[in-house]
């Protein structure tokens, strides 16, 4: 009452005397039905533009799917990894090994045990199991809706093997790479697991089930699977051979294993690129070892004294020459960028190293002398461990090929584009009748690349993309860049532009090779 009165006497003041004051209620109910209807028109009008804007949403969703798997579908790139702080260098090696089908291969073959043990928790104990589901990711061969992985999964086991790598510091790709293969050998070589009676720790641990208990006994041991007795893809020999300057006497060949060759760059002429085959050739390149005891020459010594006089030991120079052996399956290649200068500071060599899309490897093999073959050995069949480097059971004989000077050509690996190589018509190698149809020919499968310096820097991986799965067994022409979570296409010419730090590369077999595969296997 006194408000209404009080705003009806206000009104009485404003409006001239006379007059009647307008009735207030109906224009007040005017003005509200015109602000609802507006109200409501918009309201009706953001709908319309809703639902439309949902129809158009939910079309591109049917047509396409969401856009993650869109980008990935489309474009056929492969996930990427989280980088957890500096782990550059473990997803740009995870990367490279994902590109490699035989190591995925050796896997799947070697961890195929582990499906009897139930009764273990695997994922979480053995490399090999958490190496091959990322790897699978990796290359698209498992499911995964997620564009882009963690693999801290990967650091956590690697610590139940003793290896305490932070996520946090830099740390090196090829050095990682030593610690997956070291540890999966070590993997290998504790199964099957035999207990010792005195081992009283080991007896009484909860997780030893009583299938991994045996006891040693009079009788043989039961035959080990042959999933544990192969060795990874990786695995190589090298052949190490002396020969006195002074006699010519040959000492036994020492073979030692490798996982990768690690390869220093030598100086280059001026003017000259630097190919890979320098490399190569600079570390099989015959070295002088002074003052070593030759036993051929103190027995000659002997043979010539009177009454059997005991003479000293005869020192001479051996020429020591490195070969390889036995080639792997996949071939990791490190060339060392690291140089130190005249002050002792690490420096880091930047000069590019010319390689190829594939890579033969038939002159760098070792080979048996022909006098040193028996008869039998010569009808037998070509085997990598017995007889390196014989074809179709006849030694070849060394040709000057390996050993090039100065008026021959250097062989072409890293020199030629991959179309020459591969045509039948102009081979640039004719004049190596060794390497005209080669024996070890790679493909070249994975390049991993470091930007920056010694002391800081970054990892990226090319990788050839998965092949279809319509063709599992075909290798793709497409290339990738991958650095951390970022992947997009790339050319075989920036692929080969790059200035690498790995190489990883696969051997490719020919028809006759793999049907003596296959009989090899069903013996």
């Amino acid at each position: 009452m006194i408000a209404g009165g009080g705003r009806q006497s206000m009104r009485e003041r404003r409006e001239p005397p006379g007059r009647p004051p307008p009735p207030p209620c109906p224009r007040g109910r005017v003005s509200d039905r015109r602000l609802r209807s507006q109200r409501y028109k918009a309201m009706k009008n953001w709908g319309v533009i809703g639902g439309v804007a949902a129809a158009v949403a939910a079309g591109m969703y049917v047509l396409w799917g969401p856009i993650t798997e869109r980008k990935r579908r489309r474009t056929g790139l492969v996930p990427g990894l989280l980088n957890l702080g500096n782990t550059c260098f473990m997803n740009s090696l995870l990367q490279g090994l994902s590109s490699c089908p035989s190591f995925i291969k050796w896997l799947e073959e070697f961890t195929a045990q582990y499906k009897t043990d139930q009764n273990e928790p695997a994922e979480h104990q053995y490399l090999s199991l958490t190496l091959l589901h990322l790897l699978r990711a990796l290359s698209c061969q498992e499911v995964t809706e997620d564009d882009v992985l963690d693999a801290s999964c990967l650091l956590e086991v690697l610590r139940m093997y003793r290896w305490q790598i932070s996520s946090f510091e830099e740390q090196d790709a090829h050095e990682l790479f030593h610690v997956l293969t070291s540890s999966l050998e070590d993997e290998r070589d504790r199964r099957p697991r035999v207990t010792h009676l005195f081992d009283v720790h080991a007896l009484e641990q909860p997780e030893i089930t009583q299938k991994q208990i045996s006891c040693r006994t009079r009788g043989s041991l039961p035959p080990v699977s042959s999933h544990w007795k192969s060795q990874h893809p990786f695995h190589g020999r090298l052949t190490s051979n002396m020969v006195c300057k002074h006699c010519e006497h040959q000492s036994p060949v020492r073979y030692d294993t490798f996982d990768s060759l690690s390869l220093s760059i030598p100086a280059a002429a001026w003017g000259r690129p630097m190919t890979l085959d320098h490399c190569l050739h600079h570390f099989i390149s015959s070295e002088s070892v002074k003052d070593v005891v030759c036993d051929n020459c103190t027995k000659i010594q002997a043979e010539g004294t009177l009454n059997g006089q005991s003479i000293e030991n005869q020192r001479t120079t051996f020429v020591k020459q490195l070969k390889l052996g036995k080639l792997p399956q996949c071939l990791c290649i490190h060339l060392q960028r690291l140089s130190w200068s005249n002050q002792g500071t690490p420096l880091k060599r930047h000069e590019h190293v010319q390689f190829n899309e594939f890579l033969i490897m038939d002159i760098y093999k070792y080979r048996i002398p022909v006098h040193k073959l028996n008869q039998n050995e010569l009808n037998q069949k070509n085997s990598e461990e017995t007889t390196p480097g014989t074809k179709d059971g006849i030694a070849v004989k060394p040709s000057d090929a390996e050993q090039p000077s100065g008026t021959k050509p250097l062989f072409m690996n890293g020199a030629c584009s991959s179309s020459f190589l591969m045509s039948s018509g102009t081979f640039p190698l004719a004049a190596f009748p060794e390497c005209s149809s080669p024996v070890y020919l790679y493909r070249l499968m994975a390049v991993v690349v470091h930007h920056g310096d010694m002391h800081s820097g970054h990892f990226v991986t090319y990788r050839r993309s998965p092949p279809s799965p319509k063709n599992p067994f075909s290798v793709s022409s497409q290339w990738l860049w991958i650095s951390d979570d970022t992947v997009r296409k790339a050319s075989l010419q920036e692929v080969l532009s790059s200035s690498a730090y790995l190489l990883f590369y696969e051997r490719v077999h020919s028809r006759v090779q793999h049907q003596s595969l296959e009989l090899r296997a069903e013996e």
